[in-house]
């Protein structure tokens, strides 16, 4: 299993997507994939309608939920 490439992450997150330190070691590996992926046009296609009310429909707001 191969390390996390953390020295690359740090660079990018901090360098290139000028985040704040609290706000990258905040992210999962998995947000900042999806960042970096989103800053270089991004492989994966927008969801799509049905998907969102899918996602709607099994992970429902709570009542009274603040933002």
């Amino acid at each position: 299993m191969t390390p996390f490439p953390w020295a690359e992450a740090m660079q990018f997150g901090l360098g290139v997507l000028r985040l704040p330190p609290d706000q990258f070691w905040r992210m999962t590996p998995r947000e900042l994939a999806a960042a970096i992926a989103g800053l270089r046009g991004g492989a994966t296609p927008p969801l799509g309608r049905a998907a969102f009310a899918e996602l709607m429909r099994r992970y429902p707001d709570r009542s009274g939920a603040t933002r």
